[in-house]
């Protein structure tokens, strides 16, 4: 027996890192997982990885009516929706000074936006008893400079927490954030330009973390899974970090 048997769950952002890892743990603990993402290809290759308990969708959270579409697809094949993981996000650095009208309707449209518009689009298929997991960032309540914007963006999701959990237990549906810190995924390479950048980088993060070392995708896995599952049933509203005592120590 899987603690996530005959469950139903969307990943956004699932076709590589974290979004990947907590579909595979899922899948494992008995779910079907619709992982949806914008490159149709990597979300294909990602499905078939994962199985046949998997199913690729593509989609774009910043447009509403690519959600409705998910989430139509969704009702449609599975009658509803046990589990939401909305970790699709980006992420990207500039000092206050030099932060553009791009970067920053870049991040809004993306991080805040776009996963508010996820919740929203999903709540008709979500039924009663069901677990919502907003993914934010330990930097929500970091100064860590050159992150003004993303911190803000990740902030916000924290806060969209708190008052969907108010206005969804009455449907007894649970809403927590997952909050990393950071984390050895392919996004890394994708902020710098060499792989000796990105090997700097990475050790420069670890350095930040008291545990001395960066995150593993299925160590963020693992955490989704419990507030996914009933061994969190008694939590909602709640923000799970899992930094490496990052914001702790």
């Amino acid at each position: 027996m899987g603690k996530l048997d005959s469950k139903i769950a969307v990943v956004t952002g699932g076709s590589s890192g974290i979004g990947y890892a907590i579909a595979r743990r899922f899948i494992q603990e008995g779910a079907t997982v619709y992982i949806a993402g914008r490159r149709l290809a990597e979300l294909e290759a990602a499905a078939a990885k994962l199985g046949k308990q998997a199913k690729a969708i593509q989609t774009d959270i910043a447009s509403p009516d690519s959600l409705d579409r998910l989430f139509t697809t969704v009702q449609q094949e599975e009658g509803g929706l046990d589990i939401l993981v909305a970790n699709a996000g980006v992420i990207a650095s500039s000092a206050i000074g030099e932060v553009t009208e791009q970067h920053y309707d870049q991040m809004f449209d993306i991080n805040v936006r776009g996963t508010f518009f996820t919740l929203q689009r999903a709540l008709p298929a979500m039924r009663e008893g069901g677990s919502i997991i907003l993914v934010s960032s330990c930097l929500a309540t970091k100064g860590l400079p050159g992150h003004s914007v993303y911190n803000a963006t990740k902030a916000a999701v924290r806060s969209l927490v708190r008052t969907a959990a108010a206005e969804l237990k009455a449907r007894h549906i649970r809403v927590n954030t997952l909050s990393p810190g950071p984390v050895d995924t392919p996004i890394i390479d994708g902020q710098v330009g060499t792989p000796q950048e990105a090997e700097a980088f990475r050790q420069q993060a670890a350095a930040m973390v008291p545990l001395g070392r960066l995150g593993q995708p299925d160590e963020l896995a693992a955490a989704a899974l419990f507030l996914a599952s009933e061994e969190s049933s008694f939590s909602t509203g709640t923000d799970l970090v899992v930094d490496g005592g990052m914001t702790q120590l």
